[in-house]
């Protein structure tokens, strides 16, 4: 963190992100600071890597669809696999495990059309087979963490 502004704005705002028109303003006045300097606080934190996206977390397939994903990656092209992964935009976040299915992402589009179509195009860009895990339970996981 660059300094306790920063690590208020994310202890802060990870589960009460501000739900109004303006949640920066609002965010600025809690914090002491202007609302340009919150919106370039998290851009910073992107950029560097802190924060992977800022954005509210809904239950799963209300808003549109969504699934949980699996690959097995030759190791030498874990790294590839996974940029690409990362890029499509309907991917919010991958991550590697250890098993023969060693990467795994959740894709969240408009529709299980959508979702599939996703999933075949990264099947195609990479020749590796996507095994798709739909969710038959739900289950809450907080996964917020206090960082101070």
């Amino acid at each position: 963190m660059s300094d306790a502004t920063d690590l208020r704005l994310l202890d802060d705002y990870q589960r009460d992100f501000p739900l109004v028109p303006e949640p920066f303003a609002t965010m600025a006045s809690d914090l002491g600071v202007s609302e340009d300097d919150v919106i370039r606080r998290l851009e910073d934190l992107k950029a560097r890597g802190d924060i992977s996206r800022v954005g509210a977390v809904v239950a799963p397939n209300t808003l549109g669809a969504s699934t949980l994903a699996a690959m097995a990656v030759p190791p030498e092209r874990l790294s590839e696999v996974a940029r690409l992964v990362s890029a499509q935009p309907e991917v919010n976040h991958n991550y590697e495990r250890e098993h023969r299915l060693n990467l795994w992402f959740v894709v969240v589009a408009d529709d299980q059309e959508a979702v599939r179509t996703v999933l075949t195009g990264i099947e195609a860009a990479t020749g590796i087979k996507v095994l798709d895990l739909p969710l038959e339970e739900a289950f809450h996981i907080d996964l917020g963490f206090r960082l101070s």
